[in-house]
């Protein structure tokens, strides 16, 4: 790996948003930071800072090896992977082609499982590592007209557990954050592609209603800064034990809380509450 004054880590989906206050957070607490996205350019300030940017599309086998390759030729490897990319597909399930809904689940499941593999070898070599999997309240819950964006973030709960049994042998630990209602670009492009979509179906007073719902919740002022959830990414990273998932951000806490302990019914009246 690096040396020890100076881990490594890998932020993917670094260009904006959560990714990138993580990638400065990691920064600012003395990590090697090589941060990965679609446009580079968008990580010019990130690259002032000292991070190393690559250009990563995280769906394309050829694009995750060849940063890899990058990596383990100047670092050896990482100590720490952040596995942040990812989008929300939201649409009515009949009226979402399975072609999309697969590339949700590339996107969201599948490129990091990928990375994951490439880079625990130099993980189990030096007996030591990170796997941070960011994935959302929406991991525990559900929402009208999110149901391939959930069955994303719920598998990538379910498979995070699994590999944390895994790899608890090597040395190597994984952790969870599920972020809340948290300031980016997500509500725009998730209630735009329902309009796009559905606006004029059979959906549309539905695809209507969510996306109205949608605009209110995000890019208002009302979320939480995405500056929360990197420093608890940092502070875990920081912990000698950590936790196993952290929820953080606006909603995560009570809304995981109400769906876990008062049912189906009770949470379905309040997510219709919200249209």
């Amino acid at each position: 790996m690096n040396s020890k004054s100076q881990p490594s880590v890998l932020v993917t989906g670094a260009s904006s948003g959560m990714g990138k206050t993580i990638a400065g957070r990691l920064i600012a607490d003395g990590y090697l930071v090589y941060a990965a996205a679609r446009s580079v350019e968008k990580m010019a300030d990130l690259a002032a800072l000292g991070a190393i940017p690559l250009r990563m599309d995280i769906s394309k086998d050829e694009d995750i090896v060849a940063a890899v390759r990058a990596i383990t030729e100047k670092s050896g490897g990482v100590d720490v992977l952040v596995n942040n990319a990812g989008f929300g597909l939201y649409g009515p399930v009949e009226e979402i082609p399975l072609d999309e809904a697969r590339y949700q689940f590339e996107v969201n499941v599948f490129g990091a499982a990928r990375l994951t593999q490439l880079l625990l070898p130099a993980m189990r070599a030096r007996g030591a590592g990170t796997i941070v999997n960011i994935t959302s309240m929406g991991g525990k819950i559900y929402t009208v007209l999110g149901a391939w964006y959930h069955a994303t973030k719920h598998a990538l709960e379910g498979w995070s557990d699994s590999l944390r049994l895994e790899l608890e042998p090597f040395g190597i630990r994984v952790v969870v954050i599920e972020p809340g209602l948290i300031e980016t670009g997500f509500g725009d492009a998730a209630s735009r592609g329902i309009l796009e979509r559905s606006g004029a179906g059979p959906y549309r007073k539905l695809a209507q209603s969510v996306a109205a719902s949608i605009d209110r919740s995000y890019g208002r002022g009302q979320g939480t800064d995405p500056k929360v959830i990197a420093d608890v990414v940092g502070n875990a990273l920081l912990s000698a034990r950590p936790k196993t998932r952290y929820a953080a951000g606006k909603y995560a806490k009570l809304m995981i809380w109400v769906r876990k302990w008062l049912g189906d019914r009770a949470f379905d009246r309040l997510i219709k509450s919200q249209m």
